[in-house]
């Protein structure tokens, strides 16, 4: 998750009877009632992190929802998922060449793989898993795989998998090939859980984002922070930001997960045609009216030419779309543009409630705050601090994930630059102590962001972040020492703070922090800078 603080706000519903003369009691309209965003995170949800924002007026609404949310992909993912032995989908597919009556779920996300298989020209396949596991074979291996093997992998993907029968609603299993639903199987359980959190609360509006595909829906629009590709923080600086509402967005691209063969980086995302890893496309984002046309799009545009890609997108109404090749080159559908905030406009409009994926740092848009004259030397010319952490998630299922803080202070303990800051509502803000008393003045003096964030997947409960050089202020601050705090709280629950002094110079450097109950894992990597964030 990235670009981190989150807070609550009003919104204030309207309705006929505000706008109107007064009328009788009888067919008034009841006043209005107050709702905020409650938000919540989670770790290990779908294999990745999970975002929640609700739209209603109180926690016990609020709960309610998240209750419902959860239990629809708990629900969804024991029919569909590939890696639970015992879900549906895992046991139809130890069946060969009998008919078996399937769910409707299973039945249908098998239908829709029909369907973008023959859309794709088979550039989306849910077979494509042979050709990946011949790939992660070969990297274990530390050798390509072989021309043999990637063309009996090829062959056995082209052959027909399942046959469907809507009468009986039935699926019979043709043959070995591993399939996987990844595709767009996480978008559908996203709408069906957005859907579920709704219909069980009420909710004026509900967010659903997980692993960075996310719907948008209800009686809002969100600000969507598109990430950069080529960047690897989670506090980078987006290549774009959207405005969505009552849509879907996803993101699919080769920059988070794949495989690393003799020093070469070879994407998870195979061209099920070719046997090949998709390398020509870094990510592609598609925004759309529904989630399982965003997440199969998503997925070809990145195994697709863009030629190929555009006449795609163009054969299903209301997609729009970026594609950023390994060039560099950006490809946006004609309607990209609308959807645009000002490129120096990092504010949410005001009726948004604030969330916690914006660091207090970063409190000024570009329009109001322009950096000091550089001081010489300065670290921020050249160097970057990327602090890496993993969350303990301690082989539980789904788990909410702890508050964090990451900042630092000068070597006479000065708060210097606040990195990132993950928190619940702002009464708990003070559980993360240490932060707070530097702090508390500075941040509540701010409450003017709201975001979400559309990325590859991520594993879940890992996260680097970045220190950029440069103090609250934007200023370039002088080499020296200085001291990085990373302070982990839970509600009401544990606490730890972790601390390590660096003395920032012109020599690279890198730490490793012991791990705690709840932070398994904790680097820091002083740098040259990789690139212009």
């Amino acid at each position: 998750m990235k670009r981190i603080p989150l807070l609550l706000s009003v919104i204030l519903l309207p309705t006929l009877a505000a706008i109107l003369l007064p009328i009788p009691a009888a067919w008034a309209t009841p006043p209005p009632a107050k709702t905020r965003f409650f938000v919540s995170h989670y770790e290990n949800v779908l294999g990745t992190s999970m975002e929640l924002k609700v739209a209603v007026p109180d926690q016990q609404t609020s709960d309610k929802a998240e209750h419902a949310v959860l239990a629809e992909i708990d629900r969804l993912s024991k029919i569909l998922s590939g890696y639970d032995p015992n879900s549906e989908f895992s046991r139809w597919q130890k069946t060969t060449g009998t008919p078996v009556q399937i769910s409707p779920e299973l039945f249908e996300v098998l239908s829709l793989f029909d369907q973008w298989r023959q859309r794709t020209g088979g550039a989306l396949d849910a077979s494509a898993e042979t050709i990946t596991r011949v790939w992660k074979q070969a990297a274990k291996e530390q050798r390509l795989p072989a021309t043999t093997e990637l063309e009996a992998a090829v062959e056995k993907v082209r052959q027909p998998h399942w046959r469907l029968d809507a009468t009986t609603r039935s699926a019979i299993h043709l043959d070995n090939a591993p399939l996987m639903l990844n595709s767009f199987a996480k978008s559908y359980i996203i709408q069906h859980a957005a859907d579920a959190g709704r219909a069980a609360s009420g909710a004026d509006a509900i967010i659903v984002n997980i692993g960075g595909d996310l719907v948008v829906s209800g009686h809002t629009k969100e600000t969507i922070l598109v990430s950069d590709p080529t960047a690897d923080a989670e506090n980078d600086n987006p290549i774009d930001r959207l405005r969505v509402g009552n849509a879907a967005i996803a993101t699919s691209g080769n920059y988070r997960r794949g495989e690393n063969i003799g020093g070469h980086w070879y994407s998870h995302i195979v061209d099920p045609r070719t046997g090949q890893p998709a390398d020509q496309i870094l990510s592609a984002t598609v925004v759309a009216p529904g989630a399982t046309d965003a997440g199969a799009l998503a997925t070809s545009l990145n195994v697709m030419s863009p030629a190929e890609s555009i006449q795609l997108a163009r054969q299903v109404p209301g997609v729009e779309y970026l594609i950023i090749t390994r060039s560099g080159e950006r490809i946006q559908s004609p309607g990209w543009k609308a959807l645009q905030l000002p490129a120096t406009d990092t504010r949410p409009a005001a009726n948004t409630p604030a969330t916690d994926n914006t660091r207090p740092s970063a409190k000024t848009s570009p329009t109001a705050i322009s950096p000091a004259t550089p001081l010489t030397p300065s670290i921020g010319k050249d160097f970057e601090l990327a602090v890496n952490l993993e969350i303990n998630l301690q082989n539980q299922g789904s788990v909410k994930r702890p508050y964090v803080a990451v900042w630092v202070e000068d070597e006479n303990h000065a708060p210097v630059r606040t990195i990132t800051l993950w928190h619940g509502p702002d009464r708990y803000l003070p559980e993360l102590k240490s932060w707070f008393l530097k702090y508390r003045g500075l941040y509540s003096a701010d409450r003017n962001f709201s975001a979400s964030v559309t990325s590859a997947t991520r594993s879940a409960g890992k996260y680097t972040v970045k220190w950029d050089g440069r103090d609250d202020k934007g200023n370039d601050v002088p080499p020296g020492k200085y001291i990085v705090k990373i302070e982990i709280s839970r509600e009401h629950g544990t606490y730890q703070l972790m601390r390590q002094e660096i003395d920032c110079d012109d020599t690279p450097k890198s730490f490793t922090l012991p791990g705690n109950i709840e932070i398994s894992a904790a680097s820091l990597d002083y740098r040259k800078k990789t690139n212009g964030n």
